[in-house]
Parts: structure tokens; sequence; C-alpha cells
């Protein structure tokens, strides 16, 4: 990659596209297009897909926009009706072990991995798959409790990325039911055997840190699985484990992305230093021996709501 195609979109990119290209906030880098074109008519050309639009993902970019709004890192481009919309989205919060840390602040990303159980992010050729919902627990709305259910739309990665399925690797809204207390309800079809069902408060993190899914705001989420139910599309995601390893070695001979030829949000280069990929070869075995130190504990047992 030349750094004048790393930084300029290529001549076959429509007219009224290339006008959303760029580095700013709200426009896609032009070596993300260039890779999320070629993969969708690629996948197009393979009839993995007859969905006219795509997506494509950049990690490297702030989770906060200049005016204060999160950070626009996710776009939904749909070239037969010249549509290009650019979203928040979160990225993979990693974790905190004893021998090793990969974990990533609110603001920029700086580890990624296609380990199983790291809760990084890991870019590359992605497909959008089935969705599953799920339920997740009552919450209170207008005074009643109701039950509340999270679409999860599952991708399925090639080469390192293949495993998405295994990581659990998907996109969906960015809140989570963080569990208060059990009440009755016994005639609920999501109660226990004892007749219990969960009660908590939503949790909303757009645009902020997930396990490593792909996270979007309500109004998004239900745009973007109505787009794909039943009619898949291609999604790439920037960066991939040789970008991340390309601008290492760039910064560590102390020469810009774009000298190098390469690419990285600038604002989060300079808070982050340099970004690592963490191959699931090395960091798998960590991980699993983590998980083996835990110290078994029984279930925990929710309190019981006082109203």
């Amino acid at each position: 990659m030349s750094p004048a195609w790393a930084n300029q979109p290529s001549d076959d990119i429509p007219k009224w596209l290339q006008r959303h290209v760029g580095t700013e906030d709200g426009k896609i880098a032009p070596v993300v297009l260039e890779r999320a074109r070629a993969l969708h008519q690629r996948k197009t050309a393979e009839g993995a897909t007859r969905n006219p639009c795509y997506f494509a993902k950049d990690a490297t970019r702030p989770s906060t926009g200049p005016d204060g709004k999160p950070g626009r890192r996710f776009y939904i481009i749909c070239e037969g009706r010249k549509s290009f919309r650019a979203v928040s989205s979160g990225y993979g919060n990693g974790r905190k072990l004893p021998r090793a840390n990969f974990s990533n602040g609110r603001e920029c990303a700086q580890h990624f991995s296609n380990a199983e159980g790291s809760k990084l992010s890991a870019g590359g050729a992605y497909m959008t798959a089935e969705t599953r919902t799920s339920f997740k627990g009552f919450l209170k709305q207008s005074g009643k409790r109701i039950p509340f259910y999270r679409t999860f739309l599952l991708f399925d990665g090639e080469g390192e990325i293949s495993n998405a399925r295994e990581r659990a690797i998907g996109g969906h809204q960015a809140v989570f039911l963080k569990w208060q207390c059990r009440y009755k309800n016994a005639s609920s079809r999501h109660a226990d055997t004892a007749g219990f069902v969960p009660f908590g408060r939503l949790v909303d993190y757009t645009s902020g840190r997930s396990n490593g899914c792909t996270t979007w705001s309500e109004e998004v989420s239900r745009e973007i699985i109505a787009m794909v139910e039943g009619n898949p599309t291609s999604l790439y995601f920037y960066p991939e484990s040789g970008d991340i390893e390309a601008v290492a070695r760039a910064v560590k001979k102390g020469k810009s992305p774009a000298q190098s030829g390469t690419y990285w949000n600038a604002q989060c280069l300079n808070e982050i230093g340099a970004p690592k990929f963490w191959h699931k070869k090395k960091l798998q075995p960590i991980i699993n021996q983590w998980r083996r130190s835990l110290p078994k504990h029984p279930p925990r047992e929710l309190p019981i709501c006082r109203s």
C-alpha cells in the first residue's frame, strides 16, 4: 500500500461517495472504503450476498467526536441509492490479567485479538449471518415491569477471524440489563423452577466498549438488523492484524503512519502510543490458564425485590 493509496480515494469510487472520504469525523478513511467496497464486490460476485448495501468499521477512531457526541466509526453504504451514513459503534474492552494487560481505554482502542475470551475486537472480512433474540430480564417502564429482549446479529469471519462464532462475535444494541433482584412471577415463561424472574435496570453504553462485539444505538441497531434479516451483506472491519503490526513498526522507527503508507486515526495514535495485536496462539494459553486458576464459587443468588 502506497502513502497516496492510503490517504486518497481511488478514481473508480463514484463522485458522490468521494465526498464522504477522508479522515475527519463523519467521513471514511480511503483504505477502509477501498477494502469494504472490494469485499462487497467479491461477495456479490460469489453469490454470497444480493444486498445492495454493505458495512465498514474503523476501530482506530475515538469514542467521542469533536462535538462531544459519540464518535462515528461505523458506516452504512448503499451505492445504488447514493446513501452514506456514519454512526457510532463500540469496540472490545479487553482484560487485565496477571500475566498480560490487554485492556482498552474508553476513548481509543489499543489492543486487538482473535483469541476466545479476550473481549477484544479483531479486524478483517465478515459477513452478517442470522439473528438470535434472547430474554435478558425484566425492567420497569411506565410503572410496569416488562420483559426485555435483545437481538444479536451473528458475524461469520474469514481467515484468522474465522472463529467469530466460537467467540460469539456479532452486532447488537449497546445496552445490557444490570440485574438487581428477583421477584415472583410464576406465570412468566421465563420464570425459574421456583417461579422467580430477574429484574434490573437498563445500562446504555452507546459508542463505548463491549465484550468484543460491534454495538450500536437502539435506532441504528433496529435499522441494521432490518436491512440484513434474511438478506446478508458484507462488513469490513479495520484494522487487520497486518495493519496493526505495520503501524506499530512505523511508530518504533519514529515514522507517522502516512510516511510508512499505513493508516491510523491521528488522535487515537497520539493517545495509545502504538497499537498491538495479540495473536490467538500467544494469548489463548494465558486466558485459559487464568480461567483454570479462578476459585470455584456456587452460583450467586439474586436477593428478592423489596417492592
